[in-house]
């Protein structure tokens, strides 16, 4: 599980920026406490609000 959350965190964030770890930290934490639930619909808001775009091909 870990490791889908720091590979969803370095689609926001530079790999060694200090965002990164605070951001993959905190949605580990709500898992660890059991909720998850509400940390799988907030990834997709992580993407809309700062308007993300997907890669072109």
């Amino acid at each position: 599980m870990i490791e889908y959350l720091w590979k969803a965190a370095f689609v926001f964030y530079y790999q060694t920026s200090t965002q990164t770890e605070a951001w993959e930290s905190k949605r580990l934490q709500l898992i660890l406490e059991g909720k998850s639930s509400s940390v799988a619909p907030g990834m997709p808001r992580s993407a809309t609000l700062p308007k993300l775009t997907p890669p072109t091909t």
